[in-house]
């Protein structure tokens, strides 16, 4: 979802905030519980909350194109945004883009205070992936970080879009795209709907 459909939530709240710190993202980690332990740290450090973190994400739009190319997606094909983002921080971006399904994590929160987080499962995205695959469903997964690699590599078809040059020279294998209209493109020729 971050980085393709949407800005990045923790890039956004380091912008408001002016924590530096905080806009480190999948993109520069590939660990994502070192990368949500140090988040958790800034936030304590900061004294930052919830309702903070969910103020700025009510200021976020859908990236350019972003609605356009889920409208036409979803004309073709059955959609499924898997991310390693928070049930408290998408609802607002969920709505903009047309209510997708959605599969992610979940906060835990005391008294308006992030304490900690709950993985639905380790390895959520490839895991998905790979279950889709057993109940014969043909894959097509497309991600910009280090954290999207693992579905990627499991689904029949992967693509890397607006991924960062670390990301795409680690993984040559993707075709790597800029644009939702590239992607939809080579979306359309996977599935021989061109």
């Amino acid at each position: 979802m971050e980085g393709v459909l949407t800005l990045e939530i923790w890039i956004a709240v380091a912008e408001k905030t002016k924590i530096p710190e905080l806009r480190r993202t999948t993109r520069d980690e590939p660990d994502y519980d070192k990368l949500m332990r140090g988040r958790l740290e800034i936030l304590a450090r900061h004294n930052l909350k919830l309702s903070d973190i969910q103020a700025v994400i009510s200021s976020l739009k859908p990236l350019p194109g972003a609605n356009e190319f889920m409208d036409e997606l979803r004309s073709l094909v059955q959609v499924i945004i898997l991310s390693d983002t928070f049930e408290q921080f998408a609802s607002p971006l969920m709505r903009q883009l047309g209510q997708p399904t959605l599969l992610c994590h979940r906060l835990v929160v005391e008294n308006d205070k992030i304490v900690n987080y709950q993985l639905r499962i380790a390895d959520q995205k490839r895991k998905t992936v790979a279950a889709l695959k057993q109940l014969n469903y043909n894959v097509i997964s497309a991600g910009d970080s280090y954290n999207d690699t693992g579905m990627l590599l499991e689904a029949n078809i992967g693509f890397l879009i607006h991924a960062p040059e670390n990301v795409k020279k680690e993984f040559p294998q993707f075709k790597a795209v800029e644009s939702h209209v590239d992607l939809l493109k080579l979306i359309k020729d996977a599935l021989n709907c061109s």
